[in-house]
């Protein structure tokens, strides 16, 4: 009890960007420890730390750079650890955090919402969790439209294990903006020039996760709330 108070005391100290760019440190370093595990290549050495931390950096903040290629270097759990870096990073790792406290029926506190605000660029505190919600239906729609065409299209050449695979894991790098691929040799989707399906499909879910989960729940809300985040404003 003493241990917890303690840590109360030094968390009540953390504002809260500082504790947003916190998770986000802590989020990476995890990730790039398991990606230095054997279980993560197919070398069965694990990565270096520096190309670990390298990756998990690039995969988090949705950036897309690499060092190493991303398809034939990772076993199905690297990639896996990626896939997940990229979806929390894409969403923001408090708006996960909260998805999870939700789904446990627990209530979510005033400093986790003040934190969710400043994540997602929200005016108020007020309506958030119906912004979680709109955030995670809106995602969950996109991706699974993308995992869904991709894995249907890929299914002659692929069989069904590996396109649906391939689908979800570019959907979810696409739609978050990240550019992570599985087709190796460093190709990323060089095999389907004048693709139409392909590039229509990686097109509408790089443009729909571009606006954001953000500014499209704020446009579903409009006729509610007759407000929009400084954010929305400008990007629209």
């Amino acid at each position: 009890m003493r241990l917890k108070n303690e840590f109360k005391k030094i968390a009540s100290w953390i504002s809260p960007p500082q504790l947003f760019v916190m998770g986000f440190g802590a989020l990476i370093l995890f990730g790039a420890l398991l990606l230095t595990l054997p279980i993560s290549t197919t070398n069965g050495e694990g990565l270096s730390f520096v190309d670990a931390l390298f990756t998990a950096t690039s995969a988090t903040c949705v950036t897309g750079l690499v060092v190493v290629d991303t398809g034939t270097t990772f076993t199905h759990f690297g990639q896996l650890v990626i896939l997940s870096l990229i979806q929390i990073g894409g969403l923001g790792f408090m708006t996960v955090a909260s998805l999870f406290v939700l789904i446990l029926g627990k209530k979510i506190t005033l400093r986790q919402r003040l934190l969710i605000q400043e994540s997602l660029n929200h005016l108020t505190v007020g309506g958030i969790i119906r912004l979680i919600r709109h955030v995670i239906l809106f995602t969950v729609i996109f991706e699974g439209i993308g995992t869904l065409i991709l894995g249907l299209y890929w299914l002659p050449d692929m069989g069904w294990q590996k396109s649906f695979y391939f689908g979800l894991f570019h959907s979810v790098s696409n739609f978050n903006n990240a550019g992570f691929d599985l087709f190796g040799h460093f190709r990323s989707l060089t095999l389907f020039v004048d693709d139409p399906v392909v590039n229509i499909v990686i097109m509408t879910l790089i443009v729909a996760g571009g606006i954001g989960f953000v500014v499209i729940a704020e446009l579903v809300e409009y006729k509610k709330t007759k407000r929009l985040s400084m954010h929305t404003s400008l990007l629209l």
